[in-house]
């Protein structure tokens, strides 16, 4: 099972550009599906990318065209970069090992998350 640790977050202004890692200790990491997701104040839990260990990713249509996702097996990290922030993209952010069902096409989040990190947008 992964142990995952989350960095980067802070506080950036409207248009501003973050970079999100996510540290991966503890098992096999090419092995895991990684996940990010976040979660604004009074929200549930949303998805926004997910990466496998061959490179294939994909990103919700809602930040599509703004936040990318890869990731550096060598490095055991996953990295989210978000650009032209908005206020709505407030929120902490949290990554998570995982798997794809549904023939591939859906992504599954495991138990193994980690302990998020805040970004806050001011306007």
């Amino acid at each position: 099972q992964l142990q995952l640790v989350e960095s980067g977050g802070g506080l950036v202004q409207d248009g501003g550009s973050l970079r999100l890692s996510c540290a991966a200790s503890g098992s096999i990491f090419r092995l895991y599906v990684i996940g990010w997701y976040r979660q604004a104040p009074g929200k549930s839990r949303e998805l926004l990318a997910h990466i496998s260990g061959g490179g294939r990713l994909d990103v919700t249509d809602s930040v599509k065209g703004r936040f990318t996702i890869s990731r550096d097996n060598s490095k055991r990290t996953v990295y989210l970069q978000m650009n032209n922030l908005k206020p709505e993209d407030t929120a902490v952010y949290y990554c998570n090992a995982g798997e794809l069902t549904g023939g591939g096409t859906r992504y599954s989040p495991g138990s193994s998350w980690g302990p998020g990190t805040r970004v806050t947008v001011s306007s």
